[in-house]
């Protein structure tokens, strides 16, 4: 493993996140536990992987703040050798995401700005996301963002990367993208943007990287190595779970390096 390993989407989830209805999927799925983890225990599963820093989303849905911006703020403010913050907002009110945007940037240090189309069920093309791209071009943070099918019992058609993120990354050449959980079964519009718009990016999280489909792999290889960021969605899945066969997509020594810390590095503009 290199030296520094990244995870760009990791959640530190309190009892709120936790007793969501729409976990109930994952829950089944993975196995895993409704009990929030302690700072500890996520400290702890990012040292069973060499991660070195994780990237924590901040989570608002339309019926109100489930994790909060100073919330992820605090656990970065005790942890900043191993955390770094990522914003989110409240997609109805567009002039208070926009100064929130502004506030946890400047004042609390945060990198990006996460919403999940389909908490809102709003592909990003709609209206209310605009007045967030334009504060993100404004403090040059990255806009990131889920792609693909939903794991929660949630309609899958707002994480369609064409034509919904295709007519952002042309009404915003500016915004940097990352979408994350792959685009799955949308693999070839999710590389075709990737081809296409040199700010768009993709992050792995919510797959254990042996399950990365083939398209993508082939891409991470190849001609996508600065592409393509490692996450895990912690704590759905945990980083060690997420690499444990990270050995079976034959990387290159560059493409390796790339995926799991020097695109992150890179593209959420993160110190060395």
């Amino acid at each position: 493993m290199p030296d520094e390993i990244i995870d760009v989407w990791m959640q530190q989830p309190n009892a709120r996140f936790m007793a969501q209805p729409w976990l109930e999927t994952l829950v089944r799925w993975t196995g895993m536990s409704r009990l929030a983890p302690t700072t500890a225990e996520t400290l702890d599963a990012m040292d069973a992987a060499g991660v070195r820093l994780g990237l924590l989303s901040a989570w608002h849905s339309p019926h109100g703040v489930l994790i909060s911006n100073d919330e992820v703020a605090a656990l970065v403010e005790r942890h900043p050798d191993r955390f770094a913050g990522i914003a989110t907002v409240d997609l109805t009110d567009p002039v208070g995401a926009v100064r929130e945007i502004r506030r946890c940037v400047r004042d609390l240090g945060f990198v990006g700005v996460r919403v999940v189309p389909w908490l809102w069920n709003l592909p990003p093309n709609d209206r209310r996301y605009y007045p967030v791209y334009v504060a993100c071009v404004e403090e040059d943070v990255p806009f990131c963002t889920q792609i693909g099918h939903t794991g929660p019992l949630c309609p899958s058609e707002p994480g369609r990367p064409i034509p919904y993120l295709d007519e952002v990354l042309l009404d915003f050449p500016q915004l940097v993208v990352v979408g994350g959980h792959v685009g799955y079964p949308w693999l070839p519009e999710v590389l075709s943007l990737a081809t296409k718009y040199p700010n768009f990016y993709v992050d792995t999280s919510a797959y254990a990287v042996h399950r990365l489909p083939a398209e993508l792999v082939e891409f991470l290889r190849g001609r996508g190595r600065t592409r393509v960021l490692f996450g895990s969605n912690y704590p759905m899945l945990t980083p060690a779970q997420c690499l444990k066969k990270l050995d079976e997509l034959r990387l290159g020594p560059e493409a390796k390096e790339c995926f799991l810390g020097g695109n992150a590095r890179r593209v959420f503009s993160l110190p060395l």
